[in-house]
């Protein structure tokens, strides 16, 4: 069993920047991939960034080259560091972890990020 927590989420104005992390326990992070996902009101929960267990990294186009998503093993975190934000960027963000090798997931509870105009 994984727990997620995410915190780092709060309210900045367009164009700020903003870091998210997302502490786990239990499991073996190093064998995860680890995943930020976000849900706007009335749509979809979408992929916003993944970091594979081999350190390999996806984003989607609507935030490439302005979000970096990392990890650090040693503390067992993920982090996404997101700059330029724009108000589409408003959402609840959810940390989510997949095991490289049986595919078991969890979620984390989210953390919301307003970005005003």
């Amino acid at each position: 069993q994984v727990q997620l927590v995410e915190s780092g989420g709060g309210l900045v104005q367009a164009g700020g920047s903003l870091r998210l992390s997302c502490a786990a326990s239990g499991g073996i992070f190093s064998r995860n991939h680890m995943a930020w996902y976000r849900q706007a009101p009335g749509k979809q929960r979408d992929v916003v960034a993944t970091i594979f267990s081999s350190g390999t990294t996806n984003y989607a186009d609507s935030v490439k080259g302005r979000f970096t998503i990392s990890r650090d093993n040693a503390k067992n975190t993920v982090y996404l560091q997101m700059n330029s934000l724009k108000p589409e960027d408003t959402a609840v963000y959810y940390c989510n972890s997949r095991h490289f090798l049986t595919s078991d997931e969890y979620w984390g509870h989210g953390t919301q990020v307003t970005v005003s105009s």
